[in-house]
């Protein structure tokens, strides 16, 4: 029995989703904003089930990559679709937005056959990426929709960084030691700092504060 229990959290997270991506095309950007935080709290838990559970199976690799690419892909990509055919500004415009889960589809595969991004990876996750995009649409949707070249331009980069080989640290504890985690410790204190000033509106910039550090810590250790 327990060997089903991370793949019923996974489906979880495939459900919710298929939840935020019908929210994102009817325009509730809220609710698809709240669908994507629960996607990504489900897979954090069936990773974290599968590792207590010792419940490994190639089966519940593919289904956590099939989950991603609706939870992470499609569900941010509608988001921003949505928002950019709300502008009225152009009928082809908005299918800039679906960028997002083509670049996010060539992530996860990148992902699953690359043995380098075992203990962190190269690249933006895609559940960041999805956060990134449900936040500040959720947050300052009025300012991209003023600013549609930003708005734009913003979604190139981050199609990039989805397939870049730029370091990230990954957020998976070994253990509690501060000098084994250094880097996780020092960015969550950032995030409790963001949190405290920014609420809900904090989580687009928590993603651009995780860019920043990784790409610091990179800096650092070119300057060394």
């Amino acid at each position: 029995m327990k060997k089903h229990i991370p793949n019923f959290i996974t489906c979880l997270n495939l459900f919710s989703g298929c939840v935020a991506s019908y929210l994102a095309f009817k325009g509730n950007y809220q609710g698809a904003f709240v669908a994507i935080l629960f996607a990504a709290v489900f897979d954090f838990l069936d990773g974290f089930a599968a590792r207590l559970l010792k419940a490994y199976s190639p089966m519940g690799k593919e289904l956590d990559s099939l989950a991603d690419m609706i939870s992470f892909g499609l569900a941010p990509g509608a988001i921003v679709f949505s928002l950019l055919t709300d502008t009225g500004i152009n009928e082809w415009l908005p299918f800039a937005g679906f960028l997002i889960p083509v670049f996010s589809g060539l992530r996860l595969a990148k992902f699953n056959i690359d043995d380098r991004q075992t203990s962190s990876f190269l690249g933006l996750p895609v559940p960041a990426n999805a956060i990134f995009w449900a936040g500040i649409v959720y947050s300052f949707s009025p300012f991209l929709t003023n600013n549609l070249w930003f708005f734009l331009l913003l979604i190139g980069v981050f199609c990039f960084f989805l397939i870049s080989e730029i370091p990230m640290f990954s957020l998976k504890f070994k253990n509690v030691s501060w000098k084994e985690n250094e880097i996780q410790y020092f960015f969550l204190i950032g995030c409790v700092a963001i949190l405290a000033l920014f609420k809900l509106d904090a989580f687009a910039i928590i993603i651009g504060w995780y860019i920043a550090s990784s790409t610091g810590i990179l800096l650092l250790k070119k300057l060394r």
